[in-house]
């Protein structure tokens, strides 16, 4: 195996992006590209970092279109000999049979990589949580069954009508997907008897949590399993049992299996920078229509920023928004109330990332700012790539999970911009504000 421990597919960019923040905080360097690198530009960055991953669309394509996306991206991180090669997915479990199908990417990565995969959901610093199978997710301050929770159980693409995460999978594949209990984890397996005294009892001659867990993974028949976590306790036992399989393992999961990953092998590093490298006003574009990025809308409203709707023609004008930059204010771009009247449904998401990405390439060219929020992790995957970013690393953590990364382009009007690449559900009220005074 190389020093790669984590080699890693997102199915979306801003979930891509934790897995950069969770090994970070470990003293762990990771990069991500922005769709496939070539096998020479991958191989590179292996040398010097613990983690790469490529940044992809999987959770927004239907089921069909999925292998030629996935397979081929697995097969180039399958290169590096990892120890784990990951699939990010959200913490939201976000997923149909129709589209962006969890199932789907298990089948593809079973015919390339043999043993049961890990299936880890739960991200508790981000209000994610797994029990006894089911899925929890918080929003506005109360934790809800998945199925009930007022985003996930309205989403427009994947509505979540199932919390129990074997079902709700089982209905994507005809693979086996089982599921651990965390009870199961305070719990080590049989003793194993100390080769010297035979004291079965000892601390010795019993195999530790993540040991035990690491066996139940090897024993099962299932092609999947789903496991609990409640807290980091949970996370370190997982991380442990991860470790312990001693071979490529295939694993599915959140920025807390990322987590579970970087914790069973932490190293000292510098603290993350708590500040961006650049100042002045900020451009916020937004392809999400969740409620939370409204309220994140009309909080930047009442501090002063420009906000409007996007203009989805391709003649559009933006003279407003680079003359309110150029002033200094900042501005969001929204697109839940854009005119989307003459689109047919297929194309709007494509249209609003178009337009999201004709927006922030003016500002930039224009020299009006350097700072770009992009809310949505369809719509980051998206612009990032119509701008020609290559790939991304972390500028600075400035609280929480929130991340603000520089671009790496070949173009340098592009090249050494701020990004923060923001999932729709993502950050309290006050997000684009608190960002701007960064």
């Amino acid at each position: 195996m190389s020093d790669v421990r984590v080699a890693f597919y997102g199915d979306d960019f801003t979930g891509s992006v934790d897995v950069l923040l969770q090994f970070a905080r470990r003293g762990q360097r990771a990069r991500l590209f922005v769709g496939r690198p070539s096998p020479e530009a991958l191989a590179d960055a292996a040398r010097t970092n613990d983690a790469v991953g490529i940044a992809g669309i999987a959770r927004s394509l239907a089921t069909a279109e999925i292998a030629d996306e996935v397979g081929p991206a697995f097969d180039l991180l399958l290169t590096l000999a990892p120890h784990v090669l990951q699939y990010k997915a959200c913490s939201t479990a976000d997923s149909s049979p129709e589209i962006g199908s969890i199932g789907r990417v298990l089948e593809i990565a079973r015919d390339r990589v043999p043993g049961p995969a890990p299936i880890l959901f739960a991200q508790p610093d981000f209000g994610r949580y797994t029990a006894f199978g089911h899925h929890f997710a918080a929003e506005q301050g109360t934790v809800y069954r998945l199925d009930r929770q007022p985003t996930m159980s309205q989403h427009p693409s994947t509505p979540m009508r199932e919390s129990d995460l074997a079902r709700h999978l089982s209905e994507q594949t005809d693979l086996a997907i089982d599921s651990i209990p965390f009870t199961s984890y305070d719990s080590p397996a049989e003793p194993h008897r100390h080769a010297a005294d035979g004291d079965e009892t000892s601390p010795v001659g019993r195999v530790s949590a993540g040991a035990s867990l690491a066996e139940r993974l090897q024993s099962t028949d299932a092609a999947g399993v789903v496991l609990d976590a409640l807290d980091d306790d949970h996370l370190r036992v997982i991380g442990e049992a991860v470790a312990s399989l001693g071979r490529t393992v295939f694993a599915i999961g959140s920025g807390g299996l990322s987590h579970a990953i970087a914790i069973a092998h932490p190293r000292q590093a510098d603290p993350i920078p708590v500040r961006g490298h650049e100042t002045g006003p900020v451009l916020a574009v937004s392809g999400s229509r969740s409620a939370q990025t409204r309220r994140q809308a009309d909080a930047a409203r009442a501090a002063g920023w420009l906000v409007r709707p996007l203009s989805l023609g391709a003649d559009a004008h933006l003279d407003d928004v680079l003359e309110a930059l150029s002033a200094g204010r900042s501005v969001v771009l929204t697109s839940d109330d854009a005119d989307a009247s003459l689109l047919p449904a297929d194309q709007l998401l494509p249209a609003i990332s178009a337009a999201c990405a004709r927006a922030v390439d003016a500002a930039l060219r224009a020299g009006a700012t350097r700072r770009i929020i992009v809310c949505g992790g369809d719509t980051s995957s998206r612009v990032a790539t119509q701008l020609g970013v290559a790939s991304l690393s972390i500028a600075a953590n400035p609280w929480d999970n929130v991340v603000l990364l520089t671009a790496h382009a070949a173009d340098p009007a592009i090249d050494g911009a701020e990004l923060l690449l923001k999932g729709g559900q993502v950050g309290d009220d006050d997000l684009f504000e608190a960002v701007r005074d960064n």
